[in-house]
């Protein structure tokens, strides 16, 4: 007996490795297909958008800022969902820097079924503006996609923003984000301040209640 069980408990062995090893190569593929799933969602997006857009003002369909007029392919644009309205009269130059809560997404993906957040500003579990300070950002640091968004945006404003991967150029490298991503933004604009003026110009300002 004790000889079959020295003989079987080898096999046992290398049956139980072979057993992990290939449990090991059954690795989920994160982002399948996701050039043409990327497409499609945003294709989609845009479509339903551009629909809503005619008889509903919260949603919008902005043409990329630096594109000829004559350039009215879906992915010239950013596809918008306005989520609060604030009371900013003044919208921010591609310039200006902005004061923002920012949080990007890529769209849902095999495990991360609300989409994978890559950036985010705030702290807390939920936005909570009361509770985070806003991140000084750059207009034209966030592409011409986000930057669009921005440049139709006022104080106080919070929007969901839906941004092609052709309009995404100088994210993607910062974040480690996959190729051909289309990005989903939740942003609220705090405020804004040509280029050139100092933080201590725009607390001044606010203190007059002049800012934007």
């Amino acid at each position: 007996m004790k000889r079959i069980a020295y003989f079987f408990l080898p096999l046992a062995l290398a049956l139980l490795g072979l057993s992990a090893c290939k449990e090991d190569d059954n690795t989920v593929e994160e982002f399948p297909n996701w050039q043409a799933r990327n497409e499609t969602y945003f294709t989609q997006a845009y479509q339903q958008a551009l629909t809503a857009s005619a008889t509903n003002p919260n949603v919008k369909v902005l043409h990329a800022w630096s594109l000829p007029a004559s350039r009215n392919q879906p992915t010239d644009f950013v596809v918008v969902k306005v989520l609060e309205t604030g009371t900013g009269t003044i919208a921010p130059l591609y310039t200006d820097t902005a004061m923002v809560h920012l949080q990007g997404r890529l769209i849902p993906s095999t495990t991360y079924t609300k989409g994978k957040v890559f950036v985010q500003t705030w702290q807390t579990e939920t936005f909570s503006p009361t509770s985070n300070a806003p991140q000084k950002v750059s207009n034209s640091q966030w592409g011409v996609g986000l930057g669009t968004a921005l440049m139709h945006m006022h104080k106080g404003d919070r929007w969901q923003i839906t941004v092609p991967a052709a309009l995404t150029t100088g994210i993607d490298s910062r974040y480690g984000i996959p190729a051909n991503s289309t990005l989903v933004f939740d942003v609220t604009l705090a405020g804004s301040y040509h280029a050139g003026k100092t933080s201590v110009q725009l607390q001044a300002k606010k203190l007059i209640g002049a800012t934007e």
